[in-house]
């Protein structure tokens, strides 16, 4: 099984957190969000793509909730979207993780290996894309030139 990400600090994910200097802050929360964000309990969230032999799984408290409960549902986004996105997320998250000295290395952890050219999926893509507008807005941390919206 190919690892595109490990351990994340609060998310792992196999296939495949508080503030970071310089980072641009997001601060629009619903309230419902806000209690979801203080949750301290929640099931991992596991995706899989028997055909490429790819497994994520996400450990975050909040995230099973947030994403059940908050986040569009899947079918909203079309797959090319969610692949331009994650593409620019990954980009920048990985360079995040190569600077500890500048960003939270608690926050960034581990490098994820995303290839632009496999196809993982719709529902791989979905939750990695959920995962990364849950992570900037519980965070208040900004991947993208682009404000994470739901």
């Amino acid at each position: 099984m190919k690892v595109l990400c490990t351990h994340i600090c609060r998310i792992v994910i196999l296939l495949t957190g508080l503030t970071a200097c310089n980072t641009a802050r997001v601060n629009h929360s619903a309230p419902d969000e806000e209690t979801i964000f203080r949750s301290s309990t929640g099931e991992p969230v596991t995706i899989a793509n028997d055909s490429l032999e790819y497994e994520i799984i996400i450990i975050e408290p909040g995230f099973d909730a947030w994403l059940n409960s908050v986040a569009r549902p899947e079918g909203y986004y079309s797959q090319s979207f969610l692949e331009n996105r994650n593409q620019v997320y990954v980009v920048n998250w990985n360079q995040r993780v190569r600077e500890p000295h500048r960003y939270n290395p608690d926050l960034y952890g581990m490098i994820i290996d995303y290839d632009p050219h496999i196809d993982y999926g719709y529902e791989v893509n979905y939750k990695l894309y959920c995962y990364f507008i849950y992570f900037q807005r519980k965070y208040r941390q900004q991947l993208a030139g682009f404000i994470p919206r739901i």
